[in-house]
């Protein structure tokens, strides 16, 4: 079940926990993806407070929200970008996209596969899809505070085996939200060490996000194909009889 648009919006541009998470996973979105120099990027679920940073040099940007969750217009100030749409049809061209930012989806959605699916169609050749859920170990996916609270969390290796199925092929990988869900001033003003304590002691802390970097995997037409079609490609080359006279 989709979170409203109206209580994502106002956690992550009304909150000082909501701002804390906008620049915790952009440092970590950009380490990922540091720029999109003439590409088309696009967002699915609540995925426009971290697509700012693209505004300037990509060709397009696209924030896809899911008609159960709802829509507002973004940016502030701009010209508008967000479309409301159905949850596993977008108004997208199929291969088009070559940077595809999914949070607040995967995890909310009803139909898993369905979604992955278009998420596939739409990836161009040699782009990219970045999934952001609640990691299932991580204390985020326990309290119903955050948006990270709600849906289906996963473990690396469950998310991982949920993109091979669908014809993803998972590149990279990394946690963030090592600071507690909280918005008391002690755990906002030292939300920045916990950040680089928990990067430095992963093995030991669980971040409260997981974040999966993954390409679009085409398989090879398998099969007898062309050789049964085509069983003497140059026999146009071979010298024919002249025809005799009549």
């Amino acid at each position: 079940m989709h979170l409203d648009v109206q209580d994502l919006r106002n956690f992550y541009y009304r909150s000082p926990l909501g701002r804390a998470v906008q620049k915790t996973l952009r440092a970590q979105l950009s380490s990922f993806w540091p720029e999109a120099q003439g590409q088309t990027v696009a967002g699915f679920g609540f995925a426009v407070p971290f697509l700012r940073p693209y505004l300037a040099d990509a060709r397009r940007v696209v924030g896809l929200m899911p008609g159960p969750q709802g829509v507002i217009g973004w940016p502030q100030g701009m010209p508008n970008i967000s479309v409301l749409c159905e949850e596993t049809l977008w108004p997208l061209e199929t291969g088009h996209v070559d940077k595809l930012l999914v949070v607040h989806g995967l995890e909310t959605s009803e139909q898993p596969g369905a979604l992955l699916e278009e998420c596939w169609r739409v990836l161009g050749p040699g782009g990219s899809a970045l999934f952001v859920v609640p990691n299932r170990a991580g204390l985020w996916s326990r309290s119903d505070r955050t948006p990270f609270g709600f849906g289906r969390p996963y473990s690396q290796t469950q998310l991982e085996n949920q993109l091979k199925l669908h014809n993803f092929l998972p590149e990279r990988h990394a946690t963030a939200l090592y600071q507690p869900p909280s918005d008391k001033p002690f755990w906002r003003k030292t939300a920045g060490m916990w950040e680089k304590m928990g990067i430095r002691l992963s093995m030991v802390a669980a971040g409260g996000v997981l974040m999966v970097e993954a390409t679009k995997r085409v398989q090879a037409p398998s099969g007898p194909g062309l050789r049964d079609k085509v069983r003497k490609p140059l026999g146009v080359l071979t010298p024919q009889p002249e025809a005799k006279p009549v």
